[in-house]
């Protein structure tokens, strides 16, 4: 993108906590004092004194000799803690560092730090040394820091006032800074505007002061129109959790800089149409239901997430539609929900859901009526997907023999004997697990005449979708006594919360495990899919990468070569002949171009040179078809 056309205003730049993400002094301390059996006591006090003087507690001047009277530092820590301090520049700035290149003229740091360790780190970014304005370290023989240059106009209060009364800049200024002293240039008439940069640190009483927020560096140039790395602001990408996906999911889309919201249950269509404005990425998992009329609502989503295997809850080819790409987590549990169904088999092979209560109640019931071995019985695995698969494998390791059956052709693992019929697996089954999809098409797959099907005393189980069993028709099975036991995880009804109460015609019976939703609900588990969903998306909005999408074109993307285009548009004939069309109306070079369509989408993108006219963006919104479309800088 081209500069833009008037001046820069000047751009006066604290650095601690701002450019950087921590205090200088405060990182000295920490090295200093390494090792020392008071080095925690001092920084603390360090610290405490830091933000007591960003605040406006205490003076300036007090806050930096007491802090300098704590360290205890040498020359030889300034190394190390610029190195450091390298490591440590705020991640939109660091992302946004062309611009800092570009307009380094127009940029001065001004902080009441020390010039030794943010000269070196600022000298990255194109900032020359007499655009960085701060205090100098004096020393003794020794080498160590005795104090500061008591000269120097920032070691004294109001010294970043008295700063750029000497620096007299000739132009519009505006402050961007975390603390009370770089709101203080806005409050002398110095600087046309303050921003409170908050991406590290939030003090309210200069917040108060701001004349605007920044959460990110990105944003304060999204606001002027300025060069930046993205095309859109992270800190404005709205997150919406619901139903409490482990917390790991919200530390990382924070951790992107997008705003998060939870809802610790699921909510209905009505109040998830009221709640969906405004959002652009949507994490559900199981119970919530996103229909067509959700969709509609949703003015600015790009991505759902669901945390967890099935997306039967969501409208695949709606959100297609509306150029909304859905992911999930189809591995991430599944060593869970096979550890359970084995757990299951063993526990209703050996009649512990009756024996249980009763000795908790205290009657002593020794018997062997009724319990068996799981070694030599037939499992029937209905669904032979990845849990199905799985299982089938552990339960030969603990002696059972396996018969599968799935209406796609898998090749069978281990010993496992492929079923041509589901009729034939009920059969000879001594026990039945169900491992199938929820599609609408699976509802009461296994009902009145399946039951009857398999051998008298057969144990069932389902962990799959509740709707795809008939659960009347099970119940009457398990009372006439024709199956041995059951052990159901789903529903077609589930409470949306914990505090709603369940209820099942499966409740009281003898021999039944009844357990929440929970087959996916390990720690292991839950994490896993907390990092993998959110990183998908990431991938997707970041870099257009649509690879294990479960509704999009999968295309696994290269580097991005400049900026990128994502075009999504209805699968109809000429699309990217017209995409074509414009960019070569505009003379713009394309670098690389990749197009994958389904039978409703086509999903085109392109990389294009760095230098090119704004109205190509608008003639390519414009192409007839488009569904969607966004640039990646």
């Amino acid at each position: 993108m081209s500069a833009p056309a008037a001046p820069l205003p000047y751009l006066v730049f604290d650095f601690d906590s701002t450019f950087t993400q921590v205090e200088g002094l405060d990182e000295l301390a920490d090295i200093a004092l390494a090792g020392r059996p008071d080095a925690a006591e001092r920084v603390a006090q360090i610290r405490a004194l830091t933000d007591q003087g960003m605040a406006g507690e205490i003076g300036f001047q007090e806050s930096l000799s007491r802090r300098l009277a704590l360290l205890g530092a040498n020359r030889a820590h300034l190394a190390p803690l610029v190195a450091r301090l390298k490591t440590k520049v705020s991640e939109s700035i660091r992302r946004n560092g062309n611009f800092f290149r570009q307009f380094a003229d127009r940029i001065y740091v001004v902080s009441s730090g020390f010039r030794e360790f943010i000269e070196p780190v600022v000298a990255d970014f194109g900032i020359a040394p007499e655009h960085v304005l701060a205090n100098t370290f004096t020393f003794d023989e020794g080498g160590n820091i005795t104090g500061c240059d008591p000269q120097n106009v920032l070691s004294r209060d109001g010294g970043k006032i008295r700063q750029l009364v000497l620096l007299d800049l000739d132009g519009p200024v505006y402050v961007l800074g975390d603390g009370y002293t770089d709101y203080q240039i806005r409050e002398a008439g110095l600087a046309h505007r303050f921003y409170a940069y908050t991406e590290n640190v939030t003090r309210p009483t200069v917040v108060a002061q701001a004349d605007e927020v920044l959460p990110t560096f990105d944003e304060f140039l999204y606001q002027l129109k300025l060069p930046m790395t993205l095309s859109y602001p992270k800190n404005r990408i709205k997150v919406l959790l619901l139903e409490n996906p482990d917390a790991r999911a919200k530390e990382l889309f924070l951790a992107e800089g997008y705003q998060v919201d939870t809802v610790p249950g699921g909510l209905d269509e009505d109040e998830l149409m009221a709640r969906i404005e405004g959002v652009s990425i949507l994490g559900i998992r199981s119970k919530t239901q996103v229909t067509q009329r959700v969709l509609d609502a949703a003015n600015r989503l790009i991505a759902i997430g669901a945390f967890c295997i099935g997306t039967n809850q969501i409208d695949l080819t709606g959100a297609m539609k509306k150029g909304v790409a859905v992911f999930n987590a189809p591995f991430s549990n599944t060593r869970s929900v096979v550890e359970l169904a084995l757990g299951e088999i063993i526990v209703l092979a050996r009649r512990i859901p009756e024996k249980n209560p009763k000795m908790h109640a205290g009657e002593w019931d020794k018997s062997a009526s009724g319990s068996f071995e799981i070694r030599g019985k037939t499992l029937g695995i209905v669904g032979y997907g990845n849990i199905g698969a799985q299982l089938s494998v552990v339960a030969e390791a603990v002696g059972m023999k396996v018969v599968y059956f799935d209406v796609a052709e898998k090749l069978q693992l281990g010993n496992a004997v492929k079923c041509r019929t589901l009729e034939e697996l009920l059969e000879q089954s001594d026990v039945v697990t169900l491992h199938i999809d929820g599609r609408a098409e699976n509802t009461n797959y296994i009902g009145e005449k399946e039951f009857a099907l398999m051998k008298k005393g057969a144990l069932f189980l389902n962990n799959a979708r509740g709707h795809v069993v008939d659960v009347p028709a099970l119940a009457a099975a398990l009372r006439s006594g024709h199956l041995g036991g059951a052990a159901v995880d789903v529903f077609p009804y589930e409470p949306k919360t914990n505090s709603e109460s369940f209820e099942n015609e499966l409740r009281g019976l003898p021999n039944v495990l009844l357990t929440p939703h929970i087959g996916g609900s390990t720690a292991e588990a839950q994490r896993n899919i907390a990092e993998f969903v959110p990183e998908r998306i990431m991938q997707y909005i970041n870099t257009g990468n649509t690879q294990q999408s479960v509704n999009f074109p999968n295309i696994q993307l290269p580097a991005q070569q400049a900026h990128r285009l994502i075009h999504i548009h209805a699968n109809v004939p000429g699309v990217l002949a017209n995409i074509n069309n414009v960019l070569a109306q505009h003379h713009v070079n394309i670098l690389g171009q990749y197009l994958k369509t389904n039978e409703h989408i086509g999903y085109v993108i392109t990389d294009i040179d760095r230098q090119y006219d704004q109205e190509v963006i608008q003639a390519l919104r414009a192409v007839a078809h488009t569904i969607k479309f966004r640039v990646l800088y």
